[in-house]
């Protein structure tokens, strides 16, 4: 079997090309562009492919599909940080919708036999009321960013080019996950890393923070990756799919869980640049549909994630 992943040198692809590589007869290739950071992949790289291509550009990725041939592709590549898609929605929107395509029309166009899985965000319930809490798949979609609303785009053009070109594409929606190698601008991992900072001395014993108040399903990334594989393995084509823990903690709480494995004192300090225009308040997930498809549901706990994150950092820092 021929796997490709679109943004493998990024925290969700490295996972996925991790839990892929330990598969029997899998070939795993991912596309990289000249700026992509090796770090994630470097224990890894002599095991998989990599392949030069810009998916914003249609030309390149079609000869990169012409080339490898997939039997899966996993779709991970994107602009995915929401505070980016505020200051450069244009951007964000323009990479993350037109990658896609640029990936749906080369299947089409090659006649292949490929399965796509693209991968969305929890971003794009957006608005949610508590009454409307956990959130399934049929919950409406009322994005509150340029991000959420370019992902919006992404799900609806995977289900659109399965119903007119009947390409066998899968959709997910996956709430917040964190783990080993998160970004450090993503919040577990930036409140993660501010804490080993202060413990080896090297930043004032004062936390920054935004939003606290904000409710997040956390699950680990090691899980949403095996999740993403099931998808393919066994989802039905043109549908969506939630992924996540059924637990809402608040920001608070995870801030608490990190500070809790940590022996420093530690000041909390709100920061006003640090708060977003608009924030989601409320993500909780109903993965029911896709446990019955499949039979996934979440294996590691929270605090077990919040301690690789920790350690990650205390090894790199």
């Amino acid at each position: 079997m021929r796997i490709l992943i679109t943004g493998i040198t990024g925290f969700v692809g490295s996972h996925l090309a991790e839990y892929a590589l330990a598969k029997e007869g899998v070939e795993v290739y991912g596309t990289v562009r000249w700026r992509s950071r090796m770090d994630n992949v470097e224990h890894i790289q002599d095991r998989i492919h990599l392949l030069d291509c810009e998916l914003r550009d249609n030309v390149a990725v079609r000869k990169t599909l012409e080339e490898v041939r997939p039997d899966y592709i996993f779709h991970l590549a994107a602009q995915s940080f929401v505070p980016t898609s505020w200051k450069a929605p244009a951007e964000t929107l323009t990479t993350n919708i037109l990658s896609e395509l640029n990936l749906l029309e080369s299947i089409r166009d090659l006649n292949l036999d490929t399965r796509i899985h693209v991968a969305g965000s929890s971003e794009e319930y957006g608005l949610v009321f508590e009454d409307e809490a956990p959130i399934t798949e049929d919950n409406p979609l009322r994005p509150l960013s340029p991000y959420a609303v370019s992902k919006v785009t992404q799900d609806y053009l995977a289900y659109q080019y399965n119903q007119s070109y009947g390409i066998f594409t899968v959709r997910t929606r996956a709430f917040n996950h964190t783990g080993p190698r998160r970004g450090q601008v993503f919040v577990t991992s930036d409140f993660s890393r501010q804490v080993v900072l202060i413990e080896k001395g090297k930043k004032e014993p004062v936390i920054e923070v935004g939003n606290l108040e904000a409710r997040r399903d956390f699950s680990d990334v090691r899980d949403i990756v095996r999740g993403y594989w099931l998808s393919l393995e066994k989802g039905e084509p043109g549908e969506v799919y939630n992924l996540g823990s059924g637990r809402a903690v608040t920001i608070q709480e995870m801030l608490d869980l990190i500070l809790s494995m940590s022996d420093v004192k530690i000041e909390v300090r709100q920061m006003p640049e640090r708060m977003r225009p608009s924030d989601v308040e409320l993500l909780l997930c109903d993965y029911s549909k896709f446990n019955r498809a499949t039979g996934w549901e979440p294996e590691i706990p929270l605090e077990k994630t919040i301690k690789d994150l920790l350690d990650y950092w205390r090894e790199r820092v």
